[in-house]
């Protein structure tokens, strides 16, 4: 993932980037608001509380462990 904006709306995460913390490390403007975990339940996508960016899940999901 390049560097990104945090005024950036949507922003396409994988596998590696889990656990999804909003902002993300690699976000120019990391301290624009506290760090807030986004869980991707709904779909794969999900809304961060403080910024609006949508988050969504793309390529394999992650296998659960048992």
């Amino acid at each position: 993932m390049n560097k990104q904006d945090i005024n950036q709306r949507y922003i396409e995460v994988t596998a590696k980037d889990l656990p999804l913390a909003c902002p993300m490390p690699n976000m120019n403007v990391w301290n624009a608001h506290p760090k807030v975990m986004i869980p991707l339940d709904h779909g794969g996508e999900a809304r961060c509380p403080y910024c609006g960016t949508l988050y969504k899940f793309t390529g394999e999901l992650p296998k659960a462990h048992h």
